[in-house]
């Protein structure tokens, strides 16, 4: 196991254990930008068998987004196709098909089909949104101190920092806040001193 993937064993644990008492499990990594969300993801992919979806492919359009979109709780996120693409046929042990929403081109891409799989792992910010949270076995929350949000985020996205830091962040926080995200999730983990 890498330096990367070592912090994150006692998850891997968990996660076998349930899909070995549970049978198939859905589970959510939600979380604050620079926490190691989609950096979980990859771990667990490389280390079970599983599916992984990201919540960055059902961004809204923007012509389907409401005026004021900004101050709306996941105003940017269409939750709905999430769920009846996503959600609803994994508990239920059905084919995943949806077309994942590229925000660079503004368009969708082609139909992605993941087989039925006895973990299904969606990782993003919005993935514990209420309207989707009854709906997964087992949640996990990732956090980190301001600091290290900022450093990990600056070295990531570069010249598009400053957009993070003035739109993205408090979106998110006030979703964090409003929904009650890190109480709602199975297990909390501060990821402050991972190596990411």
């Amino acid at each position: 196991m890498s330096a990367v993937e070592a912090p994150f064993a006692p998850i891997l644990a968990e996660l076998r254990r349930l899909t070995a008492s549970v049978g198939p499990v859905v589970a959510a990594i939600d979380g604050r930008c620079g926490s190691g969300k989609t950096t979980l993801a990859e771990v667990i992919a490389r280390q079970m068998p599983c599916s992984v979806l990201h919540m960055d492919d059902f961004y809204l359009p923007f012509s389907r987004r409401k005026p004021g979109w900004e101050g709306e709780t996941a105003g940017n996120m269409d939750l709905e196709r999430f769920l009846r693409e996503v959600l609803l046929p994994a508990r239920s042990g059905r084919p995943i098909l949806y077309r994942p929403y590229d925000c660079g081109s503004g368009t969708y891409l082609p139909t992605a089909a993941l087989p039925p799989r006895g973990l299904t792992v969606v990782e993003g910010s919005y993935s514990l949104h209420p309207l989707l949270r009854p709906h997964y076995d087992w949640s996990l929350f990732l956090t980190c101190s301001k600091e290290e949000q900022a450093r990990r985020l600056k070295a990531r996205e570069g010249d598009r920092w400053p957009a993070f830091e003035d739109r993205w962040i408090p979106m998110e926080e006030r979703y964090i806040r409003a929904c009650a995200v890190e109480e709602a999730a199975s297990l909390v983990v501060d990821t402050t001193a991972f190596p990411l």
